[in-house]
């Protein structure tokens, strides 16, 4: 349902249309009030693509959890270790 709520947007096109022909940008109510220039609007949205198109960093979280369960088992095994010497 649309109510009559109206909101201001930017369309940016795609250099080189193969999959999206544009993208579109929601601006926020103040952004317009504070008197941002139509240059920085431009530059904070090719901004937001580019770091879009960037890949994650989901490996390194995986190797972090690695890192962790394997001072895990090292703590466990020489505890282990400790108690059957002694």
């Amino acid at each position: 349902m649309v109510k009559g709520i109206s909101r201001q947007v930017i369309v940016v096109q795609a250099p080189e249309p193969k999959l999206f022909e544009q993208a579109i940008f929601i601006l926020k109510d103040d952004a317009v009030r504070d008197g941002v220039t139509d240059e920085a609007l431009m530059r904070e949205a090719q901004l937001a693509i580019r770091d879009a198109e960037k890949p994650g960093k989901r490996r390194g979280f995986y190797l972090y959890g690695a890192v962790w369960a394997a001072m895990g088992s090292l703590a466990t095994g020489f505890v282990w270790l400790l108690t059957l010497l002694l």
